[in-house]
């Protein structure tokens, strides 16, 4: 973690004001002074303020229902942001973990764990991600053995990872990626001829979206430790 983000973790400070303290030598890591507001800090180190030995808060990892029309952004835009609808002390020390487009609604995680949320979203992992997807047309015969070949997507020269999908309905699929590419689930759909015409994310790893829109709730333990 950086040195600032951890003394703001630690204290009331803001992020300029962390600065600036470092910037006048008044923050020292395992005794030694730290002037670089990057520097790179453990929770094994020993990070001292004016003399205060620092503890940092407790990570937070939260789930929440997306409503449609809403960014997943931490400040509003051409839409709404979707922290108005976190009612949380220091909301600004939190960020998104698998953005959706304003249009997609369903499960969003947010935390103030670095290390979890790269772990969730690196390649490498795998982490699944489930999807309920409102088509155009019927889900087509062939779709499911295309996406568990792979599919190669305009301007890419990887196909995408193998995914699964099934009907659930008569225009509706259930799909499940492992990846997190650009608008990948409606330029699938759009490489085999059918079009998205709502998205909705049921799914992450093995946490399962059970609140309404618009609103969040804490994850257990069992939750974080199960992605």
């Amino acid at each position: 973690m950086r040195l600032d983000k951890f003394i703001c973790k630690s204290t009331e400070l803001s992020r300029s004001e962390a600065r600036r303290a470092i910037a006048a030598g008044e923050a020292r890591v395992n005794g030694e002074p730290v002037t670089h507001e990057a520097a790179q800090v453990h929770e094994n180190n020993l990070v001292t303020l004016a003399g205060q030995r620092l503890v940092p808060r407790p990570f937070r990892y939260l789930m929440m229902h997306k409503p449609t029309g809403t960014l997943c952004s931490n400040v509003d835009g051409v839409y709404p942001s979707l922290f108005r609808w976190l009612d949380i002390d220091r909301p600004d020390e939190l960020h998104i973990v698998g953005r959706l487009d304003a249009d997609t609604t369903g499960l969003v995680l947010l935390t103030d764990d670095g290390r979890w949320s790269f772990t969730i979203t690196r390649p490498e992992q795998h982490c699944a991600k489930v999807y309920r997807v409102g088509l155009r047309d019927p889900l087509a015969e062939q779709t499911a053995a295309r996406f568990a070949q792979g599919l190669l997507l305009q301007g890419e020269n990887k196909p995408t990872q193998p995914a699964r999908v099934e009907a659930s309905g008569p225009r509706e699929a259930l799909l499940t990626i492992t990846e997190g590419r650009f608008h990948q689930v409606k330029r699938m759909f759009a490489a085999v001829g059918n079009r998205v015409v709502s998205l909705h994310r049921e799914q992450i790893g093995g946490i399962r979206l059970n609140v309404p829109p618009g609103q969040w709730r804490p994850l257990s333990q069992a939750e974080i430790d199960g992605v």
